[in-house]
């Protein structure tokens, strides 16, 4: 009940912005015209000095949007709960309607008898539709959206012919930018209904008790059903002219919704408890890692022209936390694999093989599975490797985390993460072996990166020399991968890509500083201070047709790639209007895949207790499991 009122108070604020923002804009339009007609200079500077006024005052208020768009998790802080926050959508807001007038008029006109007589049905239908402005965040809720939206086609086919003028206009304000969106026909009516459905769905699977079963489960299905409404949505109204029911922008919402409902899937998994065995272990790296390219997928999405200019930076910054985050994990888990268990005369060689092969892309040149298994030195030291990204990936999202002022009010995601690290750092410590790691540092870590990309294996372009220079602090893209560098997200307008910088070009010199093995912090850092004179950089490009793959584990799924997420339809079949992102080249999914992964996961809670989680006594799975119910749980 508290967190109905709340949203309540929460739709009001928005609605009461919308209506600042569009007086904003208004003065803005009357600003613009009056420069467009006037000659008078001095008329010109105070149009001018007032319009810099309204501008100022637009970015405060769709700065104050954002925010309110970035509460919508409160709606599942109802209980108190220890697993990282799920982000919901927000519900349109809408004007009254008056449908009385019509109905009577049309009544009178066709049939000859008086509207009057049918007044509490009009009226019936219009507490209806005001009831849907503020539907409770349940299931009672979507019935009443359900109901309202299947007189919609009734309504159509009867009032509201093509070839008449109703006099009626239905106003709905974009859920993202507040602009106000109106159309005389009911297609807008009935696309924005739909979108209140996903969004009371996405609110429902928010608030479910993620610490039970039952509760995971309703998530699940809440976060999938609202992906089929968003996909029903976009299949179906293809020209609303709201910008959040954009084709693009259904596209990024459905993937988000899907990632979702894949984390959840993964919660559920580990929520019994994961042992510490090797075979339970490696399942967990697989789905993790699996979790981290969906998240990957989305901030992908997030990130293009015109969707990042809209979307709430809350957004794309939390799917870049979860990416790091549960990279990082997979890492994790693989690491304790390797490093907490022997293959011994007991266990099943070939299958322990099989498992690991298909964990891996491609193992570096003089290994095989059976070798990482069977000695000793060479599984310790890809433990290590392992467990050292780990940490490196944690304080990753720890950083990314900390740039955005609306995820540090999350201070359990904060305890996730930190958790997180610090299980990593221990696991770290147990196996740390001063002089042993640093032999392998020096000469086995870069390995398995030099064998997938810089051997004689690959072929690839000469260095070529292309000068950075920021415009607004921006040098027109984005940076991926792990070692090296990957630029990806090229703006084609800006001054590196005119000087002939391309999207997929590796980075392997900033400056006089060589990067070949440098993470993205790394070189981000010495891009970061860039003056207005700019500076140059060392790329090159690949020419092998084969894409690359890494010597770093996969799961068990076919191998996938990731469309960026742009504004036109997915149906579009122009093959240049199509970018698909490069594969990561960190965690990627097998050639050699034979099994269908079942689920997909995510595991450290927030402790409120001061124990770390992990070190929490876990129940087993059932006794149908095939685990070894005398292992001890992890």
């Amino acid at each position: 009940m508290f967190s109905d009122m709340f949203s309540l108070k929460l739709q009001n604020k928005r609605a009461s912005l919308n209506q600042q923002i569009i007086k904003q804009m208004r003065m803005r339009a009357g600003a613009e015209n009056l420069l467009k007609a006037t000659s008078n200079n001095k008329v010109k500077e105070m149009v001018l000095l007032e319009l810099s006024y309204v501008n100022s005052n637009l970015q405060l208020l769709m700065g104050q949007l954002e925010g309110l768009n970035s509460s919508v998790e409160v709606y599942q802080s109802s209980q108190e709960t220890a697993n990282i926050p799920l982000i919901a959508l927000g519900l349109k807001e809408t004007k009254e309607v008056d449908f009385s007038t019509l109905f009577k008029d049309f009544i009178l006109e066709h049939y000859s008898e008086d509207g009057n007589s049918y007044e509490d049905e009009i009226a019936d239908l219009m507490d209806l539709r005001q009831a849907c402005r503020t539907p409770s965040r349940n299931e009672a809720g979507v019935e009443l959206l359900a109901k309202y939206f299947s007189h919609l086609p009734l309504m159509e086919s009867r009032f509201f012919s093509p070839n008449r003028q109703t006099g009626i206009f239905f106003t709905w304000y974009d859920s993202f930018t507040g602009v106000p969106v109106c159309q005389q026909n009911l297609s807008l009516e009935k696309a924005s209904i739909l979108f209140n459905m996903a969004a009371l769905y996405s609110q429902i699977a928010t608030r479910s008790d993620r610490q039970t079963i039952t509760g995971l489960e309703e998530a699940i299905s809440s976060f999938q059903i609202a992906a089929g409404i968003l996909n029903h949505l976009k299949e179906t109204f293809t020209h609303t002219p709201s910008y959040d029911m954009s084709p693009a922008m259904l596209s990024m919402l459905i993937r988000m919704m899907l990632a979702q409902a894949q984390e959840c899937l993964f919660e559920k998994t580990a929520l019994p408890g994961i042992r510490n065995q090797f075979y339970s272990l490696m399942k967990m790296a697989q789905e993790a890692a699996k979790v981290s390219e969906i998240y990957d997928q989305v901030h992908q999405s997030m990130i293009q022209t015109p969707i990042k200019d809209n979307v709430p930076f809350f957004w794309s910054t939390m799917s870049q936390v979860k990416t790091n985050h549960y990279r990082s994990m997979a890492h994790y888990f693989v690491a304790s694999a390797l490093l907490d268990h022997q293959l011994g005369p007991s266990d099943d060689e070939d299958q322990q093989e099989k498992t690991l092969s298909q964990v891996y892309d491609r193992l570096p040149e003089g290994r095989s599975p059976l070798d990482i298994l069977k000695k000793k030195d060479e599984r310790e030291r890809i433990g290590k490797a392992h467990i050292r990204r780990a940490i490196l990936g944690h304080e990753e999202a720890l950083r990314i985390y900390s740039l955005c002022h609306h995820l540090n009010k999350l201070e359990v995601l904060q305890d996730i993460l930190k958790a997180s690290h610090q299980r990593s750092l221990n696991k770290y410590s147990e196996n740390e072996n001063e002089e042993e790691f640093a032999d392998y540092t020096e000469k086995t870590t870069p390995q398995p990166m030099k064998i997938s990309f810089f051997s004689a294996k690959q072929r690839w372009t000469a260095p070529r020399t292309i000068h950075l220079r920021p415009e607004d602090r921006d040098l027109g893209f984005t940076l991926k991968g792990e070692t090296p560098v990957q630029v990806v997200s090229l703006d084609p307008l800006c001054q590196a890509a005119a000087d002939g910088l391309k999207e997929g070009d590796y980075i392997v010199a900033v400056s006089d500083t060589d990067c070949k093995w440098m993470s993205v912090s790394e070189v981000m850092r010495l891009l970061k201070d860039v003056n207005e004179e700019g500076i140059d950089i060392q790329v090159v490009s690949m020419m092998d047709s084969n894409p690359p793959m890494s010597a770093t584990f996969c799961g068990n799924l076919p191998k996938t790639y990731s469309m960026i997420c742009l504004a036109f339809d997915d149906d579009d079949k122009n093959p240049k209007s199509r970018k698909v992102t490069k594969k990561s080249s960190f965690i990627s999914w097998g050639l050699k895949n034979k099994l269908k992964s079942a689920s997909t996961l995510s595991l450290p809670t927030a402790d409120h207790s001061g124990a770390l989680p992990w070190n929490k006594p876990c129940p087993t799975f059932p006794s149908s499991s095939s685990y070894n119910n005398d292992s001890a749980l992890y």
